[in-house]
């Protein structure tokens, strides 16, 4: 048969079991709020970055355009730069064509 100390040895030592649990779980807790803060600190800055690109984006785009139009107004085109200008004009009236067709639908 077993004896009272084994008893209480054995409490003492679920005792002790449950104590780690306890200051484990703590710690993981604690890790979790520091990774939801990062987490929501990363999610600003991804925010950020996205405008930051639509804005040099519509940059891109503008200058883009008035090159386009510089090309245009300035001294007459050399056939290579007339047909890659002609190639883009294209490429936006297919742009055009199928946003149209997708309002159509």
């Amino acid at each position: 048969m077993l004896g009272t100390g084994h008893i209480f040895n054995t409490m003492a030592d679920l005792s002790i079991q449950i104590k780690n649990i306890q200051e484990k779980l703590q710690q993981l807790l604690k890790q979790q709020v520091l990774l939801q803060k990062e987490n929501q600190q990363l999610r600003k800055e991804i925010v950020s970055l996205q405008e930051r690109n639509a804005e040099k984006q519509s940059l891109l785009q503008e200058l883009q355009n008035q090159l386009d139009a510089a090309k245009l107004g300035g001294a007459s085109l050399g056939e290579t730069e007339k047909a890659a200008l002609e190639k883009r004009i294209d490429g936006y009236l297919k742009e055009i064509d199928k946003c149209l067709a997708l309002l159509n639908t």
